[in-house]
């Protein structure tokens, strides 16, 4: 019996790498896009959220279309965050750990441009990118985008919020030689549906994971009424009775988020917190002090915790819920990861259960009072 990744057209090269990466069975995602993107590999827009499996859905497939022997940059992805794009590369790596060597370069702000520019005067078959450093490195003439043939802009919802339009103008103007566009967004506003229809005269293929299939089934989903004045006190408690535990607490805004470490903090817990107003610099410091357990909670907003990739989070609370459904499954799906169980807390006051009962609704999910 053929293998299910070889069902949708994957090599077996490239099959080997990612089943030491634990992928044995597609996500729904990889089911829609990866035949078409190997056979067709025309444009296509697809709605899926993090932890949906995206980046092996767009990124098998592009792997498959690569020369190894032509020494141009051919295939281009553009995320709107620096740790997005880092894990995007690494993940590409891992991926070609049998197959014919591709060799891709992470190009994003907070790390040297002229070691970047260096490293692109070795062959380089795929870029991965954030917008602004790229057009810095293209100002520079350290690379150029005329062979690119398949460009993808993940989280494209995410790079317009942040005020990317300008940046991936150029860049899709740049690109003009390209084949296909290939973009992925957890959400589809009016900007969104705007860059679409300028960036893919062809009619694209269009994919919709439904929301119910995209939240991971092993987060346990909990909630709490609290008052406002009350939610630091649980979750200080909660905190001590899972000590040895780490996880994510998000609030809505940054002044939230820092208010709330700084409360945290006073009451004896180990915290930090991500938030937009982090140099890149500070930003890593705090990155690589969570991946290295120097404290066990990180305290982010939705938009600062884009594209941050730790595992082994035991929990995730929501110190208030997002206002939209598709951030839930964002924030959820940071725990729960390769295999292992997690808990997802929302706090909620009691006018707010008519937003827990749309939620469960609408993913398909059950919640159970603490």
């Amino acid at each position: 019996m053929a293998h299910p990744f070889q069902a949708l057209g994957i090599p077996t090269d490239l099959i080997k790498g990612i089943e030491e990466l634990g992928i044995h069975r597609p996500t729904e995602i990889q089911e829609k896009a990866i035949p078409f993107l190997t056979e067709d590999g025309g444009n296509l827009i697809a709605q899926a959220q993090t932890g949906t499996g995206k980046t092996a859905a767009f990124g098998l497939p592009l792997l498959t279309k690569i020369q190894p022997k032509s020494k141009e940059i051919q295939g281009l992805v553009i995320a709107p965050t620096r740790e997005l794009a880092k894990q995007i590369g690494k993940q590409l790596f891992r991926y070609t750990k049998y197959s014919a060597k591709v060799f891709t370069e992470v190009l994003c702000g907070g790390d040297d441009i002229d070691r970047q520019a260096g490293a692109l005067q070795r062959p380089t078959q795929i870029v991965v990118a954030t917008p602004g450093r790229l057009l810095d490195l293209i100002k520079r003439k350290a690379l150029t985008l005329e062979h690119v043939r398949y460009l993808i802009l993940d989280e494209a919802d995410e790079m317009l919020s942040m005020g990317f339009k300008k940046e991936l103008s150029k860049i899709l103007a740049l690109a003009h030689q390209r084949k296909s566009t290939w973009l992925f967004s957890a959400t589809f506003p009016d900007s969104v549906n705007l860059l679409v229809r300028d960036c893919m005269a062809d009619t694209p293929r269009s994919i919709k994971i439904d929301r119910g299939h995209v939240v991971n089934r092993d987060i346990s989903h909990r909630y709490a009424i609290c008052r406002k004045d009350e939610k630091n006190e649980f979750i200080s408690n909660f905190l001590r009775r899972h000590k040895d535990d780490r996880g994510l607490i998000f609030c809505r805004t940054k002044a939230g988020a820092i208010t709330l470490a700084k409360q945290l903090t006073n009451m004896g817990h180990a915290v930090d917190v991500l938030q937009g107003d982090l140099t890149q610099k500070e930003r890593d410091k705090v990155m690589r002090a969570f991946k290295k357990q120097r404290f066990s909670v990180l305290i982010a907003t939705d938009v600062a915790a884009r594209g941050i990739d730790v595992e082994q989070l035991a929990f995730v609370i929501h110190h208030q819920l997002p206002d939209q459904t598709e951030y839930y499954t964002h924030r959820s799906g940071r725990t729960a990861r390769a295999g292992l169980k997690g808990i997802s807390i929302a706090l909620i006051d009691p006018r707010e259960r008519k937003s827990l009962a749309r939620l469960e609704r609408e993913l398909d999910i059950a919640f159970q009072e603490m």
